[in-house]
């Protein structure tokens, strides 16, 4: 099925939804709040690609989190097939964290 921008749109939104599923195990927050996520596209066939980071290079759960977000898209129907690229740049920072985030995490 060939979706429209529309509805592309309304499934990045069940998308992020699961991704917030995706609990870093370390710091116990899920991937989206800790704002490790940097993009989302969904073409009209039901590819996904999402681009992501980690809290640092060489984090040994990286494996972990990539099965993580797989899993996760299992529970989006329109969801046909994942690719997960993780990327250091921009470099991830307690910036990029939301301020449920930060709360959690004690961090100001």
């Amino acid at each position: 099925m060939n979706y429209t921008e529309e509805q592309i749109e309304e499934i990045k939104e069940d998308i992020l939804e699961a991704l917030e599923t995706v609990i870093d195990p370390e710091l116990g927050i899920d991937i989206v709040n800790l704002g490790l996520v940097y993009k989302i596209e969904l073409n009209e066939e039901g590819h996904l690609y999402i681009e992501m980071t980690l809290t640092t290079v060489g984090c040994p759960l990286a494996d972990v989190l990539i099965q993580g977000v797989k899993d996760a898209m299992t529970e989006v129907d329109e969801v046909k097939t994942v690719e997960v690229e993780l990327v250091w740049s921009p470099a991830w920072t307690t910036d990029r964290m939301s301020r449920y985030a930060r709360i959690a995490l004690g961090v100001h």
